[in-house]
């Protein structure tokens, strides 16, 4: 062990007195350091403008006069959606995907104010973000320092008499996996800092552990790499040259090829194509407008007999809310359908795009991040359902007002005059129907066993690559 250790810290000398490694590592400190700087304020300001616009949304909703029940029903109510502590090292699916619905009855609006339509992508260039730089730049750094570690022993005629002395391939190459792998966690203390923040700010502690353990793991798969290759090729120019093409594969080609070919291979319908399918169904339905429908007809002689009845004028309940509510709950079952039908598409093309991971890293550390971050595209989806659970508990509560404190008479005459109009209103204090919505990311062992496969397929290139660098070092030849 203490060769082992002497070979890290002549290595970790000789970087210390290069510039190279020097200015290299200034250049990588101050971008971190300005993307994380840009994206905390941006989710800052982010998470405080849409907490304030869902407590004023909530303020007009509750602050609303005394009206006719079903014009609250189309009032409607916003919701939004806040980034979680730990968007700041990963802001995931926020640039592509919607933050706010507006939720009113009859309806399933979809999320709004994105950057671009969501779909396999979930992420891109949208912005330079901490989880960016240590996806894409922070192993180009290592590839600069690292790509001739053992090659240099060979160009200076330093191996021979290193393995002539008794210092075995084995114990070269841990010495300088060592270094290397110093560097690389070295790296890492910005986003501790960064990740102690989120925590402070509420973020989950067993998160921000999982996601510094993530990419620490990310980059001993790229000392691996690096090591590997430097110890099979005799050349600096060819290590540098094979490091950047796997580089520009794993980082560039491969994160496309994952995103097209799940596409291609499991295509999502077009909206237009599936909201023209589920609107046929939902005329069948019928959305309570109207309750002389042929759809209710049933509906109301069960009425009837159920309270002894002739007349709908003498049901103890009014008939017209009574075709809302059921109408409103027909609308949703065929609505949730159509929308869980959407997200187990999405879903599906998630998954098949990560699994793309065994082909790339960078795929899989991506994948893994946002699910740590809260994030992911799964996130997302909690947040649509969700807001599809205060949209309809907030509607059919007020259909159960306009069922049980307005009467049928006084309900189909207001619109004789004012007079009857302002008969068919009812209290304002039934607006409080609505429920608060304050979206939280889920709990930290549920983003844990989400990343659990990408942090599967990193260790699997960790071990495969490590295995290789310590099998080419035992064959190791001056």
């Amino acid at each position: 062990m203490n060769r082992i250790f002497a070979i890290a810290r002549e290595e970790s000398r000789l970087w210390l007195r290069s510039r190279l490694a020097l200015y290299t590592f200034l250049i990588f400190a101050a971008l971190l350091t300005a993307t994380s700087i840009a994206t905390s304020l941006r989710m800052s300001e982010e998470y405080r403008e849409r907490s304030e616009q869902q407590a004023l949304a909530e303020e007009t909703f509750l602050s609303q006069p005394d009206r006719h029940p079903h014009r609250m029903v189309h009032y409607g109510h916003y919701v939004f959606r806040t980034p979680p502590p730990l968007a700041t090292i990963d802001p995931g699916v926020d640039a592509v995907t919607g933050q706010s619905i507006f939720l009113e009855g009859h309806r399933q609006n979809t999320a709004m104010f994105a950057d671009a339509r969501a779909s396999a992508d979930l992420g891109g260039f949208e912005g330079l973000t901490a989880a960016l730089v240590y996806q894409l730049f922070a192993p180009l750094l290592l590839i600069a320092l690292g790509h001739g570690l053992i090659i240099r022993e060979r160009e200076e005629n330093t191996l021979a008499p290193l393995l002539a002395q008794g210092v075995t391939g084995s114990e070269l190459y841990a010495g300088k996996w060592f270094a290397l792998a110093g560097v690389a966690l070295a790296l890492l203390l910005p986003l501790a800092v960064v990740s102690g923040a989120a925590v402070a700010g509420g973020g989950s502690l067993p998160a921000s552990a999982g996601i510094i353990g993530l990419y620490a793991l990310y980059l001993l798969v790229w000392c691996g790499l690096i090591l590997l290759v430097s110890a099979l090729v005799r050349s600096r120019a060819l290590s540098l040259g094979v490091l950047a093409l796997f580089w520009l594969g794993a980082a560039l080609i491969v994160p496309r090829i994952a995103v097209e070919s799940a596409s291609t291979i499991m295509p999502i319908p077009g909206k237009l194509e599936t909201d023209l399918r589920m609107q046929e169904e939902l005329r069948v339905v019928g959305d309570g407008h109207y309750a002389g429908a042929p759809q209710y007809l049933q509906l109301q002689a069960n009425l009837l007999a159920q309270y002894d009845v002739e007349r709908v004028e003498d049901l103890p309940v009014n008939f017209r809310g009574v075709v809302a509510e059921v109408a409103e709950a027909d609308l949703a079952e065929v609505m949730n359908r159509y929308a869980e039908e959407r997200m187990a598409l999405e879903a599906r093309q998630a998954r098949f795009a990560e699994y793309f991971g065994w082909l790339s890293p960078v795929v899989a550390v991506s994948a893994g991040s946002r699910a740590l971050a809260g994030t992911d595209l799964a996130t997302h989806h909690r947040f649509l359902r969700e807001a599809e659970e205060v949209r309809f508990d907030f509607v059919q509560g007020i259909n159960r007002v306009h069922v049980e404190q307005l009467a049928y008479s006084v309900d189909m005459n207001r619109g004789i005059d004012a007079e009857s109009e302002r008969r068919a209103r009812t209290s304002a204090e039934n607006w409080n129907v609505l429920d608060e919505f304050s979206f939280r990311p889920a709990a930290a062992g549920e983003r844990l066993t989400r990343a659990g496969a990408a942090l599967a397929m990193l260790f699997a290139w960790f071990a495969l690559l490590t295995a290789g660098g310590v099998h080419a070092a035992r064959k190791m030849q001056p």
